[in-house]
């Protein structure tokens, strides 16, 4: 039971992190500070879509549910859980590519704007 619930908890930390790394960069405009935790974040996780990876948090999801009696799951977070919201079929190779550039340039394209704006 204990071990489910933590597996959940990681679930949701994990989301958090996929939305700090999307759009965390809007918080710079408020708190430039907040740039030398989300740069690291996007950078992360637009590699580790780009390039496949799995992210650490998904195999300790993986092992908390095993611990707690439920299955583990293959694949990563976005197939798991944001694959079957946002797109009708399987999420290929190709598009965890183009997302994990989407999400390095996207972040980019807010830090420029930030900084150019504040000068």
């Amino acid at each position: 039971m204990a071990a489910t619930l933590l597996a959940d908890l990681v679930v949701i930390l994990h989301g958090v992190f996929v939305l700090i790394a999307v759009l965390g960069g809007f918080l710079v405009f408020r708190w430039r500070w907040w740039a030398w935790f989300h740069i690291p974040a996007f950078l992360w996780a637009g590699f580790i879509e780009a390039t496949g990876g799995i992210c650490p948090l998904t195999p300790l999801e993986n092992r908390l549910r095993t611990l707690g009696g439920e299955a583990a799951y293959g694949g990563d977070f976005i197939d798991r859980y944001l694959t079957p919201l946002l797109y009708p079929d399987d999420l290929t190779r190709e598009i965890q590519i183009v997302l994990g550039i989407f999400v390095i340039l996207f972040n980019i394209g807010i830090y420029a704007v930030c900084w150019c704006r504040k000068k």
